[in-house]
């Protein structure tokens, strides 16, 4: 018997690593048209009836990285992650501010980097549990090893959640701008990149005082 189990344990980690290694391989060719945040808010939406109708019909289009315009990398740098391309997936420095900041009582905020969120929205399932941390923090290690940064930040804007069913940034620039993410002005993206955050409660297209705030706070940055 103990055999038996040490025999099925050995094949499921081999089963593990070899399918989650294809999948990062796979991805770093293969565009990511549907990710499990899009199948969860349209089985389960949130928000106001009208949110929640947005989430059963998603809107997603995905542009290659050359298709995007490059205020828009910079404006995901400057407000999320600003050692993006010089961090291995982690950003330490980050990490221990938050942790200092949120001991002494300060208002909580997270320190995951482009890398952290790309692994997230790609592979796995939205939630703070240690499990769903440990891998995402496998996961990240492994698109870091296997893709470039380009490759990230493109999958990235490809798939993150911008507004109530609206996915990527082709598809936020169409909902909010009327436009296309090639012709996405600097103050367009950067409105954008601002309400990542918080992407159900934000507008892009009809900024708080809050948003104007960090708009302008961005832009001394790019």
């Amino acid at each position: 018997m103990i055999k038996r189990v040490r025999k099925f344990v050995i094949w499921l980690m081999i089963f593990f690593f070899g399918s989650t290694v294809l999948s990062v391989v796979v991805f770093r060719y293969v565009p990511v048209f549907v990710t499990p945040l899009m199948v969860i808010r349209a089985l389960s939406p949130e928000g106001t009836e009208r949110q929640m109708e947005r989430e059963r019909h998603w809107h997603h289009h995905w542009v290659s990285g050359d298709d995007i315009s490059p205020w828009m990398s910079k404006a995901v740098v400057a407000s999320e992650d600003a050692n993006f391309y010089s961090h291995s997936g982690f950003d330490f420095k980050e990490i221990r501010k938050a942790i200092d900041e949120n001991r002494n009582g300060k208002r909580q905020r997270g320190a995951s980097t482009i890398s952290q969120q790309t692994a997230k929205n790609v592979f796995l399932w939205p939630g703070h549990s240690w499990l769903r941390k440990g891998l995402e923090a496998y996961f990240t290690v492994l698109i870091e090893l296997f893709w470039s940064k380009d490759r990230i930040m493109e999958v990235y804007l490809n798939s993150i959640e911008m507004g109530a069913g609206i996915y990527g940034v082709e598809a936020a620039a169409r909902y909010y701008f009327n436009t296309s993410a090639s012709k996405l002005s600097k103050r367009q993206s950067i409105l954008i990149a601002v309400s990542l955050p918080a992407p159900l409660r934000f507008d892009p297209a009809n900024p708080s005082r809050y948003i104007q705030r960090r708009v302008r706070t961005i832009s001394k940055y790019i």
